[in-house]
């Protein structure tokens, strides 16, 4: 008794509650299967690795504020003809991260945009990347609050601590002329520092209606462009053609 006491102290002094919860079991499991000291503490030391890998992931999930929770393998690409599957998820092993490469969702609305980035920065989390979503709109309402109370600054540092961030609905909302050069200044302080996913219901040629100077819209995309992977979902909802496919499934 006065051994697992210690161990019960040790293990919460040093802050390895896995060890704590399994210890016991995992020596009952070594002693069925003989195995070494040596096979015994490597299992535990296994079973504490993974346990903090997993509280990490679940940690920058939360971070992410996704609004909703949906992964690629969810996403039905037999819907969307013009993105080609293979090479989409070749961007899931996440080298356009190391590399800053931003990557830009063009499409109509309801053509799966949100999905699709919402699947690609849960893969990003999985492989160890802090990812934060935010809508356009909601970011430009951080930047100009920001702006008013002078701490501009401190807003970018706190960004730049996000390998990636994903800015939804990017056209969907009108913005002031302010707000349309704070958000200019944001993806421009993030050009080859980090990276930036966007979805769009914009082609390029219309983002002028977005930022209304054209020289500035010009820099931007010059900026955003540069080393980018820009995909094109076009064609019909993606919405409508899934719960078309349900439901002639569900009439089988």
């Amino acid at each position: 008794m006065t051994t697992e006491l210690l161990l019960d102290h040790y293990t919460k002094h040093l802050r390895v509650p896995t060890v704590a919860a399994q210890y016991r079991s995992l020596a009952r499991e070594a002693e069925d299967r003989n195995l070494s000291y040596e096979e015994y503490l490597l299992a535990l030391l296994e079973a504490e690795s993974e346990s903090r890998e997993e509280n990490q992931r679940q940690r920058r999930l939360k971070q992410a504020a996704f609004p909703v929770h949906k992964t690629l393998d969810s996403y039905d690409f037999s819907l969307m003809p013009s993105l080609n599957k293979n090479r989409f998820l070749t961007l899931a092993k996440g080298d356009f991260v190391e590399k800053k490469e931003n990557v830009i969702f063009l499409g109509n609305s309801g053509t799966g945009k949100s999905h699709l980035v919402t699947g690609l920065g849960i893969e990003m989390i999985k492989n160890g990347y802090k990812v934060k979503f935010i809508t356009a709109a909601e970011l430009v309402e951080e930047l100009l609050l920001a702006n008013e109370e002078h701490k501009l600054s401190a807003l970018e540092k706190k960004w730049l601590k996000y390998q990636v961030i994903i800015v939804d609905e990017l056209g969907y909302v009108p913005f002031s002329k302010t707000g349309s050069e704070l958000l200019f200044q944001f993806f421009a302080g993030r050009y080859e520092r980090a990276n930036v996913m966007i979805t769009t219901n914009l082609e390029f040629t219309e983002w002028t209606s977005i930022f209304g100077d054209e020289k500035m819209t010009a820099a931007l995309l010059d900026r955003l462009t540069h080393k980018a992977h820009i995909l094109l979902l076009n064609g019909e909802s993606y919405r409508f053609r899934q719960s078309m496919k349900q439901r002639e499934e569900g009439d089988q």
